[in-house]
Parts: C-alpha cells; sequence; structure tokens
C-alpha cells in the first residue's frame, strides 16, 4: 500500500568479532565499524545483525567495552540476534562489558524479548536468540504481523528437502515451510559465509554471508509502494 514510510535495513551476520588468530596482527573488531560504515553510506534506518556477531565467549572485558563504544558512536538502532557462536549462556559476551546497556542496541533475548518494535518506520523485526549451544528452532512459532513492514531474523541452516523426523542432529535446521509460514516481508538469515537467497521466492530470504568472506552487506528496501528491493552495499 502506497503511503507507508520507505525504510532501509542493512543486514550483516557472522561478524565473528574477537577472533583468535595469532598469525595475524589485525583488529579483531575490524568488521565492526566496516559494516557500520557501510549502512552510513545508504542511509540505513536500522543495522541488523543475524547472529555470530562475535566468534566466541573468551572475550576480555577490554575488547567487549571497546565493541560497545564503537555501537555508541554510530547512534543509530542496531538490533543483535545472539547466534549458536554468541548465545545468551551465564557468560555471554552480551552481559559483559556493558553491550547491552547501549540505549541504541537492542539484543533479542537480552534487553528485549523476541522483537523490536518501531513505530516511527511502522516496522517489527523479530527472532529468537540463542541461549546455549543445543539444537533450537530458529523459525519456530513466527508472530503475528502487527505493522506494515516485517523482519524475521535466524541463525540457522537451510534445508529445501521436508523435514524428517528421524534426523538425530538438527543443526538449527530451518526449512522452506517455516519461511513461507512467517509471511514476513524479509527473512535476514545467518550462520553460512556465502550471501545468498534461499527458498522458493515467495519470501524474501537471503543470507548476507560473512563480511570476512564477501566484502558485503545486503541493503533491504521497504518502499513505498509495497516492494521490496535487495541489493548490496561494498565494505571499505
Amino acid at each position: 500500500m502506497a503511503g507507508h514510510p520507505e525504510v532501509t535495513i542493512v543486514h550483516s551476520s557472522d561478524l565473528h568479532l574477537g577472533t583468535d588468530d595469532s598469525f595475524s596482527e589485525r583488529d579483531r573488531l575490524a568488521n565492526l565499524p566496516k559494516v557500520l560504515d557501510a549502512a552510513l553510506s545508504v542511509e540505513a534506518n536500522v543495522v541488523l545483525l543475524a547472529g555470530d556477531s562475535f566468534d566466541n565467549h573468551r572475550q576480555p572485558v577490554e575488547l567487549l567495552e571497546r565493541a560497545a563504544q564503537i555501537l555508541r558512536d554510530y547512534a543509530r538502532p542496531v538490533v543483535i540476534l545472539p547466534g549458536n557462536h554468541d548465545p545468551l549462556t551465564p557468560d555471554s559476551v552480551y552481559r559483559r562489558g556493558g553491550l547491552g546497556e547501549v540505549s541504541n542496541v537492542s539484543i533479542l533475548g537480552l534487553n528485549v524479548d523476541k522483537a523490536v518494535l518501531f513505530p516511527e518506520f511502522d516496522l517489527e523485526i523479530w527472532g529468537h536468540a540463542h541461549f546455549d549451544y543445543t539444537d533450537m528452532s530458529p523459525l519456530a512459532n513466527p508472530r503475528p504481523r502487527t505493522t506494515r513492514w516485517q523482519l524475521a531474523a535466524a541463525h540457522g541452516h537451510y534445508v529445501d528437502e521436508a523435514r524428517d523426523p528421524n534426523r538425530m542432529i538438527g543443526s538449527w535446521l530451518i526449512h522452506r515451510e517455516e519461511l513461507l509460514a512467517t509471511s514476513a516481508d524479509y527473512v535476514a538469515l545467518g550462520h553460512w559465509n556465502q550471501s545468498i537467497a534461499v527458498g522458493n521466492g515467495d519470501v524474501n530470504a537471503h543470507y548476507s554471508g560473512s563480511p570476512e568472506y564477501t566484502g558485503t552487506v545486503n541493503v533491504v528496501r521497504f518502499k513505498k509502494d509495497g516492494s521490496v528491493e535487495v541489493g548490496k552495499a561494498q565494505l571499505r
């Protein structure tokens, strides 16, 4: 329907901040400002990080405090979905270093529940955080739509085949019927390093890929005419 505000979302995932690479002197937070700079370049209204923003919980508080300051300085809305590498365990990076206290940052499952509302954009972003390292269903129990625009975030492994009730290892599976059940305008996926669209096209569902490998972020534009445009922005 025409007349609704146009909204621009930058979707990234799998930044794996804090990766301990003893063969490199690179800044272990380098991907974060690159993603945020890309968001500024396309004038994004919201940045969504769809899981594994941090590589693990073995991060010094100093690094977490610096990450919190980078996000604070960005000053625009950021939504973070904890993934299988950085779940909301008692020792989670998100419970240390003040990340959950940054006013412009919403961490699903921590300082917000399962959804974030942006009334000024008539937008809702929802997703199920990983709370531990065990299997879970990233897109179970989709939320009814309450806003013009709805974005679902999920961190897991997409499979096209039918659900197998005898499968022993789940690996955080996401099935095509679960994408369809969301009826979301866009499904932001994390867990894969490559950037790719999945599903049959009835729902806009995309992995952004890891910026370390792709050199890009996904740029999702919810247009005034009701269409959804998905593109990419290069990292610098």
